[in-house]
């Protein structure tokens, strides 16, 4: 099987079961932010330290990254298709698992943090960013067309488990988390 396939040549690409749509087209700019924010979130990932101590929360992200797929899969098939993978509450509470497990051990905010500090929680940051508007997306495409809330859920969650890991980088990294100056 070949890369290219000159389908898309024209401007134009295939949702899931072939139905063909503009390349600007709301769903695919959903779920092409969607691989965006996943590939963000593999940079981030190689900029932590290669070390035992990270790979409880890399074996996190290779089922999170694998979710992201099928959330941009949903996004990706047209309404009254079978979606092949679908989202589940299941999903979301995963996660909201993960966020409580991680805060736990973090600091109280008392304060708006300013993104950086070690390049992978920097890189989490911006990840999270991609996930947001990943999420506006969504929502604008659940506007107009069915979408699973669930996906919403999940987006939404996603962006702030990126924010909690980003946090724990830092204080396991001994990096300095900058909060506004006021």
């Amino acid at each position: 099987m070949k890369i290219y396939t000159k389908s898309g040549d024209k401007g134009e690409t295939s949702l899931v079961a072939g139905v063909r749509v503009p390349k600007f087209a709301d769903r695919v700019e959903a779920y092409g932010t969607c691989d965006e924010a996943n590939s963000q979130i593999g940079l981030a990932l190689s900029l932590l330290p290669a070390t035992e101590a990270w790979q409880e929360l890399q074996d996190v992200f290779h089922i999170i990254q694998t979710k992201l797929f099928h959330v941009g899969a949903e996004l990706a098939t047209p309404e009254g298709k079978k979606v092949g993978w679908p989202i589940g509450e299941e999903d979301v509470t995963f996660l909201e698992e993960q966020i409580d497990k991680l805060d736990a051990g973090l600091p109280m905010l008392t304060n708006f943090i300013l993104p950086g500090g070690h390049p992978a929680a920097a890189a989490f940051h911006i990840a999270r960013t991609v996930v947001r508007r990943a999420e506006r997306k969504a929502v604008h495409v659940a506007q107009q067309e069915q979408v699973n809330p669930a996906v919403v859920k999940y987006l939404n969650r996603l962006s702030d488990y990126l924010f909690v890991v980003a946090r724990h980088v830092n204080k396991e990294t001994g990096s300095v988390e900058k909060t506004l100056h006021e």
